[in-house]
């Protein structure tokens, strides 16, 4: 498979975003930590762009829908759908970042309270650090939205494009977290 890129220019920085013909497949803030990696550092973000002329438009046409996304959403709009992704990772991240996904705009939840729902839907038992861990790595922020996980206090902890973006991004969506 091949990764097409594009930067996209937010508010908050540089994001770059790269699709395949299965989907977006990573949006990351310029010189954030994780910054290429898909879930590991095993699978980075490589140097081509080539491909057959079919896959290149499928993954032109998600960058296009993570573009228009990402526009709504910093004109303080709730987005549609999310563009089709293609999300890379381990079985146990794939979950963690599929239960981010489901958190309403404008609301939060704990790393607690993720592994709590993993183990009620999936018989997993787990700890609040190691879904921080899945949390830290999702390669397709904002979209898959890991800026609205916060300590079990309320407070901003941890986020890979850095904690002064995180809060810009809950207090985008209306949310005011304890600093």
């Amino acid at each position: 498979m091949s990764m097409q890129k594009r930067t996209y220019d937010s508010p908050l920085g540089p994001l770059l975003l790269a699709a395949d013909e299965l989907g977006l497949a990573g949006v990351w803030f310029e010189g954030q930590k994780h910054l290429g990696e898909f879930g590991s550092t095993r699978r980075r973000l490589g140097e081509d762009g080539g491909g057959d002329l079919a896959a290149f438009r499928e993954a032109c046409r998600a960058l296009d829908g993570a573009c228009c996304w990402l526009d709504r959403y910093f004109a303080k709009e709730v987005p549609d759908e999310a563009p089709r992704l293609h999300l890379m990772g381990s079985d146990f991240q794939r979950r963690v970042w599929g239960l981010l996904a489901e958190i309403p705009y404008g609301q939060t939840t704990t790393y607690g309270q993720l592994a709590q729902e993993l183990g009620r839907r999936y018989g997993v038992r787990t700890s609040a650090r190691a879904v921080g861990g899945a949390v830290g790595r999702n390669p397709v922020s904002i979209i898959v939205p890991c800026h609205r996980v916060v300590g079990a206090d309320g407070s901003i902890t941890g986020y890979a494009g850095g904690l002064d973006r995180k809060r810009a991004l809950l207090e985008l969506e209306g949310v005011h977290a304890t600093p």
